[in-house]
């Protein structure tokens, strides 16, 4: 198993320990908190709210995107508490991994009954 598939499993694995001990329906800062400590304390180092630079015609624009979480600087989750999932979710983590030269990103709804079905992995094929 490479770093990045290990990083997202024991992701997943922080995200159900989350939303076991919470529930649906808080607000994403509540589980972006709490899946960074639980994330810290498996002994990953967890960057919140990274800003992310876009970079355009060798110049460098610092437009106000943020990363929610950044795990190993490999693996990039976006957290998220909506009443479903969209395309648009899907397409702005996949932007923020070509952005940010990233191979791997998990996108996590915890506002739903089945968390299971809520956390979409997404491939930047690079």
């Amino acid at each position: 198993m490479n770093l990045e598939n290990k990083i997202s499993y024991d992701c997943r694995g922080a995200a159900f320990r989350v939303y076991n001990q919470l529930g649906p329906g808080l607000l994403e800062s509540v589980y972006e908190h709490t899946l960074c400590y639980e994330l810290i304390k498996s002994g990953y180092h967890v960057q919140r709210q990274l800003g992310l630079p876009v970079y355009y015609d060798h110049l460098k624009f610092e437009l106000g995107f943020r990363l929610d979480i950044i795990v190993n600087n490999l693996v990039i989750i976006e957290v998220k508490s909506v009443e479903a999932i969209m395309d648009v979710h899907k397409k702005q983590l996949l932007t923020y991994l070509k952005l940010s030269d990233k191979r791997l990103g998990l996108l996590i709804n915890f506002n739903t009954s089945d968390l299971n079905s809520s956390i979409i992995r997404i491939v930047n094929g690079l």
